[in-house]
């Protein structure tokens, strides 16, 4: 049995709530509340596996009760609900440790869905909301790539050399130029590259495919 409680201020929304997961196989509910402001005391009493957590109620915010929560009970399953879909709450419902941040709807099916999903170590999280993480992690993914000066079509060629494991004289060879020009590539390559030896510099070129 997963031991549900619910922190949600509408109280016709928490009535139903109530209603339905009392009444859902496989669910234990354990209590629900019109605010957050005592919900450490309220987990620590009830004892339950999943919260779900309104983001909008009066005093305490479900995020600030999110983070309170995690710290008194890093294991527990956090299942924000909704009817916001700002980056900003996203992300800090997400950075807080949330288990899943589903947008509130009619249909009670997709919530007690998101429940069990969560309880077995998932995510839930709403299509519109999974598309905007995605986004997000997207743009976080971009902004932490290195920015390289570019490199020369030479440069590149001895670059690629040095992939391919080649020595300093096969690639002169290969790319027809003389050893110490090969050596000044070399040294420009290192500082665009921001390395400081070969190993480095053939790392940095595979990580980011350039060549």
């Amino acid at each position: 049995m997963i031991r549900v409680i619910l922190f949600e201020d509408n109280s016709s929304l928490r009535e139903n709530l109530s209603l339905v997961l009392s009444n859902t196989g496989g669910i234990q509910f354990t209590g629900a509340f019109a605010h957050a402001n005592e919900a450490v005391a309220r987990v620590h009493n009830h004892r339950p596996d999943v919260v779900l957590m309104d983001i909008q109620m009066p005093g305490i915010s479900g995020i600030d009760a999110l983070y309170t929560l995690k710290k008194q009970f890093p294991d527990i399953k956090v299942l924000m609900q909704t009817v916001f879909e700002d980056d900003h709450r996203i992300f800090s419902a997400l950075c807080g440790g949330a288990s899943g941040y589903i947008l509130k709807t009619p249909d009670t099916d997709q919530l007690v869905e998101a429940i069990f999903e969560v309880h077995q170590g998932g995510t839930a999280l709403t299509p519109s909301i999974a598309k905007k993480v995605w986004a997000m992690f997207q743009h976080q993914l971009v902004s932490r790539q290195p920015s390289f000066v570019p490199l020369t079509e030479k440069e590149k060629e001895v670059l690629n050399g040095m992939v391919n494991g080649m020595s300093y004289k096969m690639i002169a060879d290969a790319c027809g130029i003389t050893f110490n020009t090969a050596r000044w590539h070399l040294k420009n390559i290192y500082q665009k590259l921001h390395v400081n030896s070969a190993p480095e510099a053939v790392r940095v070129a595979i990580e980011n495919r350039i060549v």
